[in-house]
């Protein structure tokens, strides 16, 4: 959740209508938006936190950003390793240098140029504003940022031979913006950003409604990575609810299903015609993360007591199968299955089943008492629309084994993204959807210093892990390494991994590339899709 890539991110959006009478959320679908092979309609449950990279770090908001915006680098469709895009090439110059050259000609919509002084204050003023909901933590490792000329822009990286530093600039961290229109010191609210116009990527923001809709435009000038617009305007329409999303795609009255249909929804419609659906590379994981100054327990021995019994008292097969019809599987670490390094500690050190003795030793061995309450947060609408099945089956079984008592409750996305990093949550729910397809993606972002969940998780023992990973390029030595991590993280469980999903969108038969974007790079490009 992204960014939150919020899953995570993770790694949503703010969806899409055409025309005022298909505008509103959670349109029950008596309305044919549908329109010509010049238009498409998507919809989806994602908000969109901010258009302004700054403020975002989600997968609603990467989902606007990746169509409007120029990256350095980026991945077209079917490419895990970044090509250029507004660059023409970047590169080591040292091992604490990297350099980009940026495309002659670039502008912005608004005609305003695109030059190296660009990047350099896009990239600076995410640091500088450093917002609780923004994308900072991705550029840990950014020492400076600097324009040598128009055309030559120059980081330079606290620690040398950073391994994944390329993939950064393709993130939530890696928009392009316009430096005579986003302030250095603040972000601009979405209408500020659309009435700027400072995008430069495949599509521009036409008509507007947060929460409602964007409709985007083919920017003609466009000069990138992505295929040019096979679709002159796409409208993205918000669902409050997904199961409107599910009965106006099942009428076909949109073109496009992306995030967040049901399980039993995404089952219903794999029987009805003249809609498929399409499923892609996984790597969405979703968490219950403890807030480490705020969670039960009088200190932090009694706290970690907490978090093992929690660990030892799931039972991720019966998510998986009861609430999600195994769209989603169990999750024993914080890189996913299939990814070089990945291990299963947590299945080490828990079990893949409950067990109560387990869990009670820990209690008592830490002089916690029994029942623990627990207040349980979780988001309804943001990561789906199980996602109350999901809690509500975690608070079962928790309650089941006698050691805890949960008080569960919920807000919206809205709410529930401001107080999480704002110590309203002891212990709650987060989804992650990967800024690149890279192990470091699913472990930097939560573990190293000033990560982005804020939930005052520091250790510098894992820092200096994450720093080793990062730079080692030997493939061995840092699947190692990548090890070390995983394994520190089951012992600590700031963090407890649960379940990992596909990509699923829906679309009618008539819209072709939809697989094209489901790929394992984790970006959904509306310039793969035609009609």
């Amino acid at each position: 959740m992204k960014k939150l890539r919020a899953t995570a991110a993770l790694a949503g959006a703010t969806a899409l209508a055409l025309g005022a009478s298909a505008c509103g959320a959670g349109n029950n679908g008596d309305e044919d938006s549908s329109s010509g092979g010049d238009s498409i309609v998507v919809g989806t449950t994602d908000k969109v936190v901010s258009i302004d990279p700054a403020a975002s770090y989600d997968n609603g908001s990467l989902m606007v950003q990746t169509q409007v915006y120029q990256y350095l680098l980026n991945f077209p469709e079917g490419e895990t390793q970044p090509q250029p895009d507004a660059a023409e090439k970047c590169e080591f110059d040292t091992p604490t240098t990297y350099t980009c050259t940026i495309k002659d000609g670039l502008t912005f919509a608004n005609g305003n140029p695109l030059t190296a002084k660009s990047v350099a204050h896009s990239f600076q003023r995410i640091v500088d504003i450093e917002d609780p909901n923004g994308p900072a933590s991705l550029l840990v490792n950014m020492a400076t940022v600097e324009a040598k000329d128009d055309k030559t822009v120059v980081f330079t990286l606290k620690t040398p031979n950073d391994q994944t530093f390329p993939q950064v600039l393709v993130t939530s961290a890696g928009p392009i913006v316009d430096e005579a229109t986003y302030p250095a010191d603040k972000a601009l609210s979405d209408e500020e950003a659309v009435e700027a116009q400072g995008f430069s990527g495949p599509y521009t923001i036409g008509k507007y409604e947060k929460g409602q809709l964007a409709e985007f435009k083919a920017h003609d000038d466009y000069d990138g990575a992505y295929n040019d617009p096979k679709i002159d305007t796409v409208t993205l329409k918000t669902y409050a609810d997904s199961n409107n999303l599910k009965l106006d795609i099942e009428k076909k009255n949109i073109d496009v299903a992306w995030r967040s249909l049901t399980p039993t929804d995404i089952e219903s419609l794999e029987g009805a015609d003249g809609v498929t659906v399409h499923k892609g590379a996984g790597g969405e994981l979703r968490y219950i993360v403890f807030n480490l100054k705020t969670m039960p327990g009088a200190d932090d021995a009694q706290k970690l007591a907490i978090r093992k019994a929690v660990a030892s008292s799931l039972d991720r097969d019966a998510i998986s199968e009861q609430v999600y019809k195994g769209t989603y599987v169990p999750a024993y670490s914080p890189i996913p299955e299939g990814l070089p390094g990945a291990t299963e500690p947590f299945k080490e050190m828990y079990g893949d089943k409950p067990d109560k003795a387990a869990a009670q030793k820990f209690l008592t061995d830490a002089g916690v008492k029994a029942p623990v309450t627990i207040n349980l947060q979780y988001n309804p609408d943001h990561y789906g629309g199980s996602s109350d099945q999901e809690y509500n089956e975690v608070k079962r079984q928790l309650e089941d084994t006698g050691l805890f008592k949960v008080d569960l409750q919920s807000a919206e996305w809205t709410t529930y993204n401001e107080e999480r990093v704002n110590d309203s949550y002891p212990v709650y729910q987060l989804g992650w959807f990967p800024d690149f397809p890279d192990a470091d993606n699913y472990v930097t972002p939560f573990y190293d210093k000033e990560n982005f969940i804020g939930n005052h998780y520091e250790d510098p023992k894992m820092t200096a892990l994450l720093a080793a990973e990062r730079t080692e390029p030997d493939k061995a030595k840092r699947e190692d390494l990548l090890g070390q991590v995983q394994q520190l993280a089951a012992e600590q469980i700031s963090t407890l991994p649960l379940l990992t999903g596909a990509q699923v969108a829906v679309a009618t038969d008539d819209v072709k590339g939809v697989e094209n974007t489901l790929d394992a790079a984790f970006k959904f490009r509306l310039t793969s899709l035609s009609k």
